[in-house]
């Protein structure tokens, strides 16, 4: 579709100012895990993205010298169709690495804090550089851009991202999937304690998430139900990150189910502004122990 380079550009400054408050909310933590890491990169690569865009907008001739080399209106277009491009890409692969993450931070001892976010911050640039490599030498991606002079550029074509949709349905079926075995499986628990634990932790989970965040899936229900879509270059964002994360981290704690080792300490909960899992299981935990 044919969006105007104001809105554009009205679009990209406000994910820009959401993108650091929320970092800025997290900043106690966020670089204890991959999702916060990955959250920074991407605040300073749509930075850079916005301050490019309004420099050229800025301009009553459509264009500036950057580095000696000339920039107009479409190298503006063609950067939001890139990173656009770029960040669909990435959203499978960042869902993997999470989830990943979350898995060993739950299930396994914990490392040294300066370790995982070397480990992180690798991982990271990786990603970056894999996406932009994958967008440039394997994808279709075919740029679409005007046949008129850079000075009578008025508006972008963007492309539709529905990874979003995608990533929400698969999360759902394994959240609701792990919640139904972890149910099935406490029947086969010959302990009544045991079994009354295990389901009231996978319920905890639960209402927990929802209770956080049950407004937010409005958001992609309503994608589903109606005939729009998110442009690629809002499609990844920090609001949706943090929403990633919190929903990451409730399907790994009900395929883990680590209940005993939260009581006792021997399990961490990866690190969440928005839900209190570790405060919630940790009692949760000790009062069925």
């Amino acid at each position: 579709m044919n969006i105007s380079i104001s809105s554009i550009l009205l679009g990209l400054g406000g994910k820009c100012l959401l993108n650091w408050a929320l970092v800025f909310l997290q900043r106690n933590h966020i670089c204890r895990s991959f999702v916060g890491v990955f959250s920074v990169s991407l605040a300073v690569v749509d930075s850079a993205l916005t301050l490019v865009f309004a420099a050229i907008h800025i301009h009553s001739d459509g264009h500036f010298f950057l580095l000696g080399l000339e920039v107009t209106r479409y190298h503006t277009c063609l950067l939001v169709q890139i990173f656009g491009q770029v960040y669909s890409a990435l959203q499978w692969p960042v869902v993997v690495v999470a989830g990943l993450d979350h898995l060993c931070t739950v299930s396994l001892q914990p490392g040294t804090s300066k370790a995982k976010s070397i480990v992180h911050s690798f991982v990271t640039v990786l990603l970056w550089n894999l996406a932009a490599l994958y967008v440039f030498l394997l994808s279709d991606f075919i740029p679409v851009l005007e046949d008129v002079s850079h000075y009578q550029i008025r508006h972008c074509w963007v492309f539709y991202t529905t990874q979003i949709l995608q990533v929400v349905t698969l999360l759902s079926l394994t959240l609701g999937y792990a919640a139904l075995h972890a149910d099935l499986s406490t029947r086969l628990v010959k302990n009544p304690p045991q079994k009354d634990q295990r389901r009231s932790f996978v319920c905890q989970v639960l209402r927990i998430l929802l209770n956080t965040w049950a407004l937010f899936l409005i958001f992609p229900a309503a994608l589903l139900l109606l005939p729009v879509g998110i442009p690629s270059y809002l499609g990844l964002n920090i609001a949706w990150l943090c929403f990633l994360n919190s929903f990451l981290i409730a399907v790994v704690l009900c395929v883990v189910r680590p209940t005993s080792q939260l009581a006792h300490g021997l399990a961490g909960v990866p690190p969440d502004s928005f839900c209190e899992w570790r405060f919630k299981f940790s009692s949760a935990a000790e009062d069925s122990t």
